[in-house]
């Protein structure tokens, strides 16, 4: 843990307040604009075209949902596009253009895996059970997979809105507009942003291209049948540059080639990787400054917006630690420990960057990688998994994190009620019990998923027969699949090969797919499961009178708060998955220290 590295983190925190306010006021005039006092610097160009949509759509911008109405609007949504990209996927070969945007000839690809695909990329989850760069034509990734990188996004944003309205609104049987917030959403903020992203990718190395792939001899030589001939290398490339930046910055995570944000193509350099894991982070950070302003308690978004960082600060500093340590193992066979734990990791980023990234993207509901996960050390390994099973509400995936926060901070007023003998009461919101059991349905829902499948699987042997490791480590890579998915973050201990091609078959993927399926439905679960919780709440608190603060309220925007919403966050995780980490991570690392451990 070096002078330089602590800068660089440093550097990294800085850069990250700095866009807060400045984002979360362009947020505010994008989603509520009524609120911001006007709509933003890019409404005299853009309305026109958001009037024209609302045209072709047949909505009325001006009238708004109630909860169930704006639940059902963002279903059908879900729905219709997630079948959508299962046809493509399925008859991606049968498409036209096949010249240009599937140059490769690339046929369509196994049912199970297209279901998996589809409803992984719906929820934000993008878990790849295959290799893009092997299976996906241009127009797949293009089409049906980058279209859902924006869709998921967007919708993560308007959850979130909704349930800070019904926390800042009094008496209000509404929650918005779903269709006018999906518009103004990617219209306003993630269109102009990934433009201007992409622009400077491509200025930094970054390939953009629909050329089929380049063939090259290598300078090797191999010796077949007595004959010296030149190895061949086939060296995939395509559209890259306009499809990493909403992968980051819509916390999606789904690569377009399969060594993800490790792939020079995909992350040329530290410059790069440094934005990349900014931009993770963007958005969710200036959530909390959305939510200031609109409960009109700036001091309380900046303490959400705390809590959200010691829980970062925290888990970064202890898998960057653990990684600088390395294995004690690797001393025996004469390797020089003071080296760290380099396996798994690209030498351009280091272990700092490695962690860095393996933490943000597991805090947030992305799962894009620089490092492979399956490598890190075991309580190295625990880290990203325990992100996940507080349910990445480390400022989280875009809109998914602060909605899940904004229900432990629901459940975090209503023990403090308890404790202090008061009725619970929180911005002004008295908390009842149907907005306990909501909230509690929020959090035990992809709980449920989390464990429930790993059980399963573990139990079976289609769930034994992807491992690469067994004992503690398999149990991990079976348990962090399904976490991962179910928190819909995509990443992966990919020791684990969920999808492998069935016998006699070149197509990744082709196996008997009792995890695309399980898989599937625990991203779905874990998604809609919340979402539905969220949403109702939203619509009870929003029909609830404001009250003026008191002595008896609970002071919501200090220490005290950002503790007790803190101490929620680890404690319902740690009490849930400590038997799960017991069996996997914890266990690994006694064996891997050296001490005797019966299992």
């Amino acid at each position: 843990m070096t002078v330089s590295g602590w800068i660089q983190l440093l550097l990294y925190v800085v850069l990250l307040l700095a866009i807060t306010k400045p984002l979360g006021i362009y947020l505010l005039q994008v989603l509520d604009p009524d609120c911001a006092g006007g709509g933003t610097f890019l409404d005299p160009v853009l309305g026109p075209i958001e009037r024209i949509i609302y045209k072709i759509l047949g909505v009325d911008p001006k009238k708004e949902h109630n909860w169930k109405a704006y639940g059902v609007a963002m279903f059908v949504f879900s729905a219709v596009s997630m079948l959508l990209t299962y046809v493509v996927l399925r008859w991606q070969d049968k498409l036209p253009g096949q010249a240009h945007l599937n140059p490769q000839s690339f046929a369509g690809i196994p049912g199970h895996l297209a279901f998996n695909t589809a409803a992984s990329f719906t929820t934000n989850t993008n878990w790849q059970s295959y290799t893009p760069e092997s299976n996906m034509s241009y127009l797949s990734q293009m089409l049906a997979l980058v279209s859902h990188n924006f869709f998921s996004a967007a919708i993560g944003i308007c959850i979130a809105a909704t349930l800070v309205r019904g926390l800042a609104r009094s008496q209000s049987a509404t929650v918005g507009n779903f269709w006018r917030d999906l518009v103004r959403v990617h219209l306003y903020l993630l269109l102009p942003i990934c433009i201007v992203y992409a622009i400077f990718l491509v200025s930094q190395g970054m390939i953009q291209n629909f050329r089929p792939y380049t063939v090259a001899q290598t300078i090797d030589q191999s010796t077949q049948a007595s004959t010296t001939q030149p190895t061949v290398q086939t060296i995939a490339q395509g559209p890259t540059a306009s499809q990493i930046p909403i992968k980051m910055l819509g916390t999606n995570g789904g690569g377009f080639f399969n060594a993800n944000a490790a792939h020079p193509f995909e992350n040329p350099n530290p410059l790069s990787n440094l934005v990349q894991m900014l931009s993770i982070f963007a958005i969710g950070s200036a959530l909390t400054y959305y939510l200031g302003r609109m409960v009109k308690q700036q001091s309380h978004g900046w303490a959400v917006w705390a809590a959200m960082f010691v829980l970062f600060l925290t888990g970064t500093l202890l898998l960057w630690g653990m990684e600088v340590h390395g294995n004690p193992r690797l001393a025996e066979l004469g390797v020089n420990p003071t080296a760290g734990n380099m396996e798994g990791k690209e030498t351009r980023f280091g272990l700092l960057h490695s962690a860095l990234f393996a933490t943000i993207t597991t805090d947030a509901s992305c799962g894009a990688v620089n490092c492979m996960h399956d490598s890190l050390t075991p309580i190295g390994g625990l880290v990203p998994m325990f992100n996940m099973h507080m349910g990445e509400v480390v400022f989280g995936g875009v809109g998914s994190g602060l909605y899940g926060m904004l229900i432990f901070a629901v459940l975090a007023i209503f023990i403090a009620g308890l404790m202090v003998g008061r009725t619970p009461e929180y911005l002004g919101k008295k908390i009842e019990g149907y907005d306990v059991k909501v909230a509690v349905l929020g959090i035990i829902a992809p709980s449920l998923c989390m464990l429930g499948f790993t059980a399963w699987a573990v139990s079976t042997d289609w769930g034994k027969a992807g491992l690469n490791n067994y004992g503690p480590h398999g149990f991990s890579e079976i348990h962090y699949a399904y976490t991962s998915c179910a928190a819909n973050n995509g990443s992966a201990f990919a020791g684990l090969t969920a999808a492998p091609p069935a016998t006699g078959s070149t197509v990744q993927g082709a196996g008997d797919g009792h995890y695309d399926l399980t898989l599937a439905v625990d991203a779905l679960l874990g998604r809609f499961f919340i979402i539905i919780p969220v949403l109702a709440l939203a619509g009870h608190l929003g029909r609830k009178n404001r009250l003026s603060q008191s002595a008896g309220s609970f002071p919501v925007n200090g220490a005290t708060f950002t503790l007790l919403l803190i101490g929620v966050v680890i404690i319902v995780g740690a009490l849930t998955f400590l038997p799960a980490l017991a069996l996997g991570p914890i266990i690994e690392h006694f064996l891997m220290s050296g001490s005797k451990v019966l299992f």
